[in-house]
Order: structure tokens, then C-alpha cells, then sequence
């Protein structure tokens, strides 16, 4: 998108994703990599006040509301809107809000009607004048001075159906028209691959008649193509300057903030953290019988730790981690005993992070924390499949709802997956497609492109040359090869703020739980301002554990995995 804008000269490019803010961060700082400005915005699903009416058992589609962000207050509402309508909508609904819920949520906000797909349009088309005017006003009276009357010329029928009455009631009220182009993909030949997308999203097949569908108008369209398309109206792509000069902000990259660990007497980290590594590492020497200078090199590097730990404000990422390691050995969940760099740390062992002496087997703590290298500390923190929720949920209380989430992650269209999707929308018989998937090499640790594929595959070739709609089938599919195809939930990743999270980053909720997760993946956490914390679940560790409670039931004997002898 930013290089079409760029290539075309277009000073400036908004993002308005329907309901969410997934791209928000990455296309900022992509956008403002390449000179163009970037405006944040969201087509926010609105409810309809006649929802609850619903046909053949199912509820109506919401309206959509385009919103524009204008400075960092109107960012900030977005974040709270987009966050509600995820996390107060009930599961199995579409993610929505009533109109109500903008009063107080519109400061640095500028809004668009949405075309036919809003309630406005929507009313317009329906006949329903009157009402149609009665939600102009009330939009009018959420953003005094800050609403458009938005109009498209995409070649839909609900378009020209809308156009004349819009214009003439935003002309009654005063209201600026501005002119805009829905773009979903970059030109016209690009059409039949994003058709072929809108039926994997919906479930659908390409030749079904009544489901959604697009015209080859919602490409990107350069200024002279919109100039010539309104040249009846040119005040409409006026104000399409007029909107990006009014806004002024967008989201750049900031420094994680840690919470504060809760439990540090009069909040001094630093010296909580010294305590109680001090104290576990004396315990750890008397069990392990190290005493004399041997015991001395421990205590030595111990305080080398530290002071590099407390000086690069880390204290209490050390504390919150080893709190809820600790509650979980307490209450019997079983946790692995470390891996990857952290189990190179004394602090780490002291603070029964992990379990590994890093000097009996000389692990480098530098490896993991490193002044000449700031970065932030990352524990892979293994704990038992079946009773990981259980430590996420001890944190959540610890910290408040509001501020702890999972991560979201983005599935994308692989080579054999985007091949099985398209060849199911076209209706492709199936031992076809998976003849064609199975010529496809899969190797998960070194994945081969689709073009890599069909270059490397003399037979791809045959059968794209030999029979249409094989050839029709790679040809979408090279299109839509890395696209994303869905949401879902971090196996590992969760968050925690030290403030309500909606306040940093926008919120979003997987229909399979009811736990919060952040609308940036793993890569945009922590350039929004979060740190990351890893609660992955390993099967090995329940059976070991299930091992365990076996041995002692049917044997009577206590089995401690921490301390098996190592030549046993």
C-alpha cells in the first residue's frame, strides 16, 4: 500500500480495517519509512437498533463507522472502542458497540458516514428518509465540526442507489462531502485472487450466488483516476487534503514498561531483588553442600549479576517471574527447570527461576543479559499442559484483568495451504488439489515458496500447461500465498502493563476463551510499550509428572526429577 502511495505521489494514506486495529503499529512506522503519511483508522462496527430482529434465527450485519484518528486523545479512544467492542460483545455475536457507547469516546476522532455499509446509507437505501436524517443528527452531535458525508463510486448498485439523497441532505445540514475509495487490493487484475479470498474467509464457494462480493473498482485508484471518477464533485476529493492535514498523530515505537512488582517493601526493586537472591542462593548452596572459596565464586558472581541486572532497570522482571514460578511449585503445578539463555543465570537459580547450577555446568550469563547489548530478558518458563490456564489466571489477579493478555498470531497462507483453500472455492475436485499439495516439498524448518515449488517440479509444470484450471488454480494461489488467513491465540505469549492495556494497544478476544489478547502479534508488543512474558505448556512435563504420581502409589517411593543423579 505505502509503495502504490509513494509511486503515485500521495502525501498521505489512511488504514481502516473493519473493527480492528491489528495493523495499526506496522503500518505506522512502514508508512512513515517510505514519506507518507500515515492515518490511523477503524471501520467500527456499529449495532443496529434493531438487532434484536433477526432473520432465519440470525442477527443483522452491523453498521459500519469510519473513524479517523486525529491526535494522540482520538488514538487513545479508538484503542478504548475497538478494545470494547471485542471484549463486550457476547461470544458467538459479531464484534460490535451501540451507538451509545461513543459519548465521551469522540475527542480527536473524525468520522465518516461508511458509505452504503453505514447505518446512514444503509437507511438512505432502504427508503427510510426520516431515519435516515434522525442518525445524520445523532453522528452530528457526537462529532460536532468532525463528520463527512462519505461517498463512493465503486460500481455497486447500493452506491448510485444512496448518492443523490446524501448529497442532498449533507448539503441541508452543512455538511462536507468527501469522495473515498474502499481499496482491498492493488489493481484490477488483482480481483479475482481477492474474490477467491472473501470466499476462504466466509466459508463459501466462488460460485455461489447470494454472499459478499466486491467489484474490480475497489483497487487502489491513483489521484488523477479519483479526480476524473468525481469530476462532477470536485469538492469531494478536496476533502480528502483537508482530512489528512487534520491529522496529526501517529503511533511510533516505545520503551517496554515493566509493572511494578507488587510485593518490594516501599517499592525498592532493586532491594528486594538483592535480599532475595542473597537468601536463595544460601539455600541453594547448604542443599547442594558447596561451601568455602567454592561457595565464594558463586557469591561473587551473584553480585556481578545483580549490579548488571539492577542497572538495566530489570529488577523487576527478575521478582515478577520468580512470584509466579514460585505460587506454582506451591500449589503443586509441575515447571520445567529451565532452558535457553536465562539458565545461565545465579540470580535465575537463586530465585528458583530455574533449576540448573549455571557454574557446575559453566553457563554464561552473558549470553543472556548484556550490558553491551540491551535487550529485554526473556525466560522460557515450561509448565505443565494441563495446568498452565491456572498460572496465567493467578497472574491476572495479581496484576488485574485489565492489564494482563495472550498474544495474538496470525495464520498465514502457506504454499499448501493456500493451494487446498482456493482449489475448495472453486470447487476443484478434492483428489485433484491433494495430488497437486503432495508435489509441493514440506518441510516445516526450510519452507519452499509455491513459485519455488512449481519452479523445482517439472510435473507441477505439466499439469498447470496441460489443464485450466490447474493453471487458474496457481495463478491465485501465487497471489494469496502469504497472506494472512486467520487470528488465534500465542501458544506462550502473555503481557503484562503496568496500566489498563486498552491504553497502549488495542484489544481483541479469541471466540474459543474468554481471555483478553492483544491485537499486535509477538514482533508489535513490545515496540507498543508491553513486556512479554513466556508461559509455555509441555506435554513432557505432565507425564513426567503423572510418572511421578504413579511410581508413588503403586511403589510407595517419592521420586525428586530435580535432583536424579546425573550418571544414573
Amino acid at each position: 500500500l505505502v509503495k502504490l502511495c509513494r509511486k503515485e505521489g500521495m502525501p498521505a494514506v489512511a488504514i481502516t480495517d473493519t473493527g480492528n486495529l491489528f495493523g495499526a503499529l506496522e503500518f505506522s512506522l512502514a508508512a512513515i519509512d517510505a514519506g507518507v503519511q500515515p492515518i490511523i483508522g477503524c471501520e467500527l462496527p456499529i449495532r443496529r437498533a434493531n438487532a434484536d430482529v433477526r432473520r432465519n434465527g440470525v442477527a443483522p450485519d452491523p453498521d459500519q463507522l469510519v473513524l479517523l484518528v486525529q491526535s494522540e486523545a482520538g488514538y487513545r479512544n479508538l484503542l478504548r472502542l475497538v478494545s470494547r467492542a471485542y471484549l463486550g460483545t457476547e461470544g458467538g455475536e459479531a464484534p460490535q458497540l451501540d451507538l451509545e457507547a461513543l459519548e465521551g469516546n469522540t475527542d480527536g476522532l473524525i468520522a465518516l458516514t461508511g458509505g452504503p455499509s453505514g447505518a446512514f446509507g444503509r437507511l438512505l437505501g432502504e427508503g427510510q428518509a426520516a431515519a435516515a436524517e434522525t442518525m445524520l443528527e445523532q453522528l452530528e452531535a457526537l462529532f460536532p465540526g468532525r463528520l463527512y458525508v462519505e461517498l463512493m463510486r465503486h460500481g455497486l448498485a447500493a452506491e448510485d442507489r444512496i448518492e443523490e439523497a446524501s448529497i442532498e441532505v449533507a448539503y441541508r445540514h452543512h455538511l462536507p462531502l468527501v469522495a473515498t475509495n474502499d481499496a482491498y487490493f492493488p489493481d484490477a487484475d488483482f480481483y479475482e485472487a481477492h474474490d477467491a479470498l472473501l470466499c476462504i474467509a466466509q466459508g463459501t464457494v466462488v460460485g455461489q450466488r447470494d454472499r459478499k462480493r466486491l467489484t474490480p473498482g475497489h483497487c487502489f485508484k491513483s489521484a488523477a483516476e479519483m479526480r476524473a471518477l468525481f469530476a462532477d464533485l470536485p469538492e469531494a476529493c478536496d476533502n480528502t487534503l483537508v482530512i489528512a492535514r487534520r491529522c496529526a498523530y501517529m503511533p511510533r515505537p516505545r520503551k517496554p514498561i515493566l509493572p511494578p512488582f507488587q510485593d518490594a517493601a516501599n517499592g525498592d526493586e532493586a532491594g528486594e531483588l538483592r535480599a532475595r537472591a542473597a537468601a536463595g542462593l544460601e539455600a541453594r548452596l547448604e542443599k547442594a553442600g558447596i561451601a568455602g572459596e567454592k561457595a565464594q565464586a558463586y557469591r561473587d558472581r551473584l553480585a556481578f549479576e545483580l549490579d548488571t541486572i539492577v542497572k538495566m532497570g530489570f529488577a523487576g522482571y527478575f521478582l515478577i517471574v520468580s512470584e509466579f514460578i514460585q505460587w506454582a511449585k506451591t500449589n503443586g503445578i509441575p515447571v520445567g527447570p529451565g532452558r535457553g539463555s536465562g539458565a545461565g543465570s545465579v540470580v535465575a537459580w537463586a530465585l528458583t527461576i530455574t533449576d540448573l547450577d549455571p557454574l557446575r555446568f559453566g553457563l554464561l550469563f552473558e549470553r543472556f543479559l548484556n550490558p553491551e547489548r540491551v535487550s529485554m530478558p526473556d525466560f522460557d518458563v515450561d509448565f505443565c499442559q494441563d495446568r498452565r490456564d491456572e498460572v496465567i489466571r493467578h497472574v491476572q489477579e495479581k496484576y488485574g484483568r485489565d492489564r494482563v493478555a495472550q498474544i495474538i498470531t496470525f495464520g498465514k497462507l502457506q504454499a499448501r495451504a493456500v493451494l487446498r483453500d482456493v482449489g475448495r472455492v472453486l470447487e476443484m475436485p478434492y483428489g485433484q488439489v491433494d495430488r497437486i499439495c503432495k508435489l509441493v516439498p514440506n518441510n516445516p524448518a526450510n519452507p519452499v515458496t509455491l513459485q519455488q515449488a512449481i519452479d523445482g517440479e517439472p510435473l507441477l509444470q505439466q499439469m498447470r500447461e496441460a489443464d485450466e484450471s490447474v493453471a487458474r488454480l496457481m495463478a491465485i494461489a501465487l497471489k494469496l500465498e502469504g497472506l494472512y488467513r486467520h487470528a488465534s491465540t500465542h501458544a506462550a505469549g502473555v503481557v503484562i502493563g503496568d496500566r489498563p492495556l486498552d491504553e497502549l494497544i488495542p484489544l481483541y478476544r479469541d471466540p474459543r476463551s474468554d481471555m483478553p489478547v492483544t491485537q499486535f502479534n509477538m514482533k508489535w508488543v513490545e515496540p507498543a510499550g508491553l513486556v512479554k512474558f513466556d508461559f509455555l505448556g509441555l506435554k513432557t512435563l505432565t507425564v513426567l509428572a503423572k510418572a511421578v504420581e504413579l511410581i508413588k502409589n503403586v511403589h510407595g517411593e517419592e521420586i525428586d526429577l530435580a535432583n536424579l543423579p546425573l550418571d544414573d
